[in-house]
């Protein structure tokens, strides 16, 4: 990275990094929660369709609204979710990341701040950086849990103008009762407060783990954030949405930036729609792929985290990254990332996890 000499750059961007996990060329890349598999010949050809009947008119600007994408999206959510949404309350835009980053060019900047519970997810920070907002965490339990009395205190003493719930938890698949999140929700309606569940992997969770899609009727300051990267298996489309009040899908759009999202993400995007089911009888794969790691990995005397999501937290290490070198040596990218003692392993094919298998037995075991 160069020193930027001579460049104004901002003064609380010097120093920093680009954000991005390690983009190896590997056999078992394991390392960024991606869905291992690709899309099925249908979808394939059902997607070039979709974008060969949109070419003759990409000389036009696409819908700014991407009202078809929206209306499916809620459609999606009802048939699954079993919730109805007038496609008012959902918005799309390139990948969660955009969304949470308009969310916090909308609501957040100088001398107001965002609350969040580490570990958690390491783009927080950097959405809060960029649209100059204050960031403050509190810790979760030992179990990566989140103590209801401790959240709604935090809420209470810090007053941020958006408390970040994330459910699953990113690095560790933790899932947060919905008793818990209407009592944040609650001490954030206090002050006015806005609350996010960043349900990017909900999708995966155990049977009987609710959504915060629930709650929305029963909470104005409610937002819930989806991805269409890991269920869907279309990380490389980058389309993400949220489900919220209208009035927040309205200010939203007051800063969105003019048609974020091209003719041809949206097409892609409500092709995979149509999908959805076929996308999600692979959800399952995964879920029953996850819970075997974790039996396996306890078998063999590491510690996990409980997951409800397409990853698994273990550890304990003296030394994880001598762990993910010897690791890595072997042909397998998993990630260095949460508490300093853990890694985290993305839930892959069955013939990547038996490679992942082989290989930590190999490196901790010699």
């Amino acid at each position: 990275m160069s020193e930027f000499d001579g460049l104004p750059l901002r003064n609380d961007l010097r120093g920093e990094i680009p954000y991005g996990a390690p983009q190896l060329d590997v056999p078992v890349a394991l390392n960024v929660n991606e869905n291992p598999y690709p899309p099925s010949p249908s979808l394939i050809s059902d997607v070039a369709a979709g974008v060969a009947a949109i070419t003759g008119q990409l000389n036009r600007y696409p819908d700014r609204e991407a009202s078809a994408l929206r209306a499916d999206l809620a459609g999606y959510l009802e048939k699954f979710e079993r919730v109805a949404f007038d496609p008012s309350m959902v918005w799309a835009a390139n990948g969660s990341n955009e969304v949470m980053h308009q969310l916090l060019l909308a609501f957040g900047g100088p001398g107001r701040t965002v609350l969040g519970f580490s570990p958690t997810y390491s783009m927080y920070p950097q959405y809060c950086r960029d649209t100059f907002t204050g960031y403050i965490t509190e810790p979760r339990e030992a179990d990566f849990s989140l103590d209801p009395d401790v959240a709604v205190k935090a809420v209470r003493s810090h007053r941020p103008v958006v408390t970040l719930l994330t459910s699953p938890n990113n690095p560790t698949g933790t899932a947060l009762p919905l008793s818990t999140a209407a009592q944040v929700l609650e001490a954030a309606s206090e002050h006015g407060g806005l609350v996010v569940v960043d349900e990017a992997y909900a999708e995966f969770r155990r049977p009987g783990t609710s959504s915060a899609l629930e709650m929305l009727a029963q909470h104005r300051n409610l937002i819930v954030t989806r991805t269409m990267s890991k269920a869907f298996a279309y990380a490389g489309a980058r389309v993400g949405y949220l489900v919220a009040d209208p009035a927040i899908v309205d200010a939203v759009r007051i800063v969105r930036l003019p048609y974020h999202l091209s003719a041809v993400t949206q097409a892609v995007a409500r092709t995979a729609i149509e999908h959805a089911d076929e996308l999600l009888a692979q959800v399952a794969t995964l879920r029953a792929e996850r819970d075997a790691c974790v039996e396996w990995l306890r078998a063999n005397g590491f510690t996990v985290a409980d997951s409800d999501a397409n990853f698994v937290l273990f550890g304990l290490f003296d030394d994880r990254h001598a762990i993910w070198q010897a690791l890595l040596d072997r042909g397998v990218l998993i990630r260095e990332t949460g508490p300093s003692e853990w890694l985290r392993v993305s839930i892959g094919t069955a013939e990547e996890m038996t490679a992942f298998k082989t290989a930590l037995l190999q490196v901790t075991r010699g």
